[in-house]
């Protein structure tokens, strides 16, 4: 396959930044996007060129890095997908694919495709801790969940803090991340402790990231790889507003 590429290139934070043009030969179709991203990186060595910047690191879609925007859409146009897990055989040979970073201010471009996600972590951090005492192993197992919420708490932290939602998200609102992180905990027993002064500080902190409001228009659902429920939010401005009350 012959691929053209068009490639958000910018050297640092303070750079402007713009679009560059790329042909990739010979590319195998069972490829996965950042295999053939490594070959173009190769050639662009073998020419003395600086290789495009770009996140990853398990490439089993668990970590959550390879961020790109793929086309107008994060991870590229499969539903429930990362980019690692997006092969070359989702598209046709000589197509022009565009390829750019997160688009948001809380996440700033560092080089190229990389962005930084610290707010996230930010966020996360603001969360605190689980203060529960379980004891030993078993004194942990003998805390009673309900199956329904046990499931849905899982699902809630399937979450890989990808980004997908904000980039997909009209406001760059960090709301479906957020949520996710708070129905995490909020469902269970072992988060109740907290579970007030918790989410009162994640919402602090994903405002003061600079993040913007929820939209409902549930973008960032549709481009999910986790398919992370918009529930989770709905169930996050409940918890946001008994907190508030109290």
């Amino acid at each position: 396959m012959k691929i053209n590429l068009r490639v958000w290139r910018q050297k640092n934070s303070s750079d402007k930044g713009g679009m560059k043009s790329y042909v990739v030969n010979d590319v195998n179709p069972d490829m996965s996007f950042l295999e053939m991203f490594d070959v173009l990186n190769e050639q662009l060595i073998q020419l003395g060129d600086e290789p495009i910047a770009f996140d990853h690191d398990c490439r089993e879609g668990i970590c959550g890095m390879c961020s790109m925007y793929i086309n107008g859409r994060a991870h590229g146009p499969l539903h429930g997908t990362t980019t690692c897990q997006l092969y070359m055989r989702h598209f046709k040979d000589g197509e022009t694919i565009v390829v750019e970073p997160w688009r948001a201010s809380a996440f700033p471009v560092i080089k190229d495709l990389v962005v930084d996600r610290t707010a996230f972590d930010k966020i996360i951090a603001a969360g605190g801790f689980v203060s529960v005492n379980t004891g030993q192993a078993i004194d942990a197992n003998a805390i009673a969940v309900e199956k329904a919420k046990a499931e849905e708490a899982m699902d809630a932290a399937a979450c890989i803090g990808c980004g997908a939602c904000v980039a997909a998200c009209k406001n760059a609102s960090g709301m479906l991340f957020t949520s996710a992180k708070v129905s995490q905990l909020a469902l269970l027993p072992q988060g109740s402790p907290e579970r007030k002064v918790r989410v009162l500080k994640m919402i602090e902190a994903h405002d003061e990231a600079g993040f913007g409001s929820c939209t409902n228009t549930g973008a960032c659902e549709a481009e999910c790889p986790k398919e992370i429920s918009i529930s989770h939010i709905a169930r996050l401005n409940r918890e946001f507003a008994l907190a508030s009350l109290d």
